[in-house]
C-alpha cells in the first residue's frame, strides 16, 4: 500500500484557503492531522480523507437537527 501526502501547497488549493491559514491551524491545534518530515509539513491522504468525512457527517448531522426544528426538507448529496 502507498501513502500518498499533499503538501501544505497542495492541501490549501485542495480546500480553497490559504497556506497561512493552515499554518495557523497548526499553531492552534485545530485539525487536520500533520506529519512533520525534517523541516517539511506533509498531510497523509488518508488522514484529510478521513477529516473531510467527519467535517461532512457533521453538517448533515446539523442541517438534520435544524430540519427538525424549522420542518424544512433540505438534501445534501456527495459530489454536489
Amino acid at each position: 500500500m502507498t501513502i500518498r501526502h499533499l503538501s501544505q501547497i497542495e492541501l490549501a488549493a485542495r480546500w480553497n484557503v490559504s497556506p497561512r491559514t493552515l499554518e495557523r491551524w497548526r499553531w492552534t491545534g485545530k485539525d487536520p492531522t500533520f506529519i512533520k518530515l525534517g523541516g517539511r509539513v506533509v498531510y497523509r491522504l488518508e488522514d484529510i480523507e478521513a477529516h473531510e468525512l467527519k467535517r461532512l457527517e457533521e453538517a448533515r448531522a446539523l442541517m438534520a437537527q435544524n430540519r427538525l426544528v424549522s420542518g424544512t426538507v433540505v438534501e445534501i448529496g456527495i459530489g454536489q
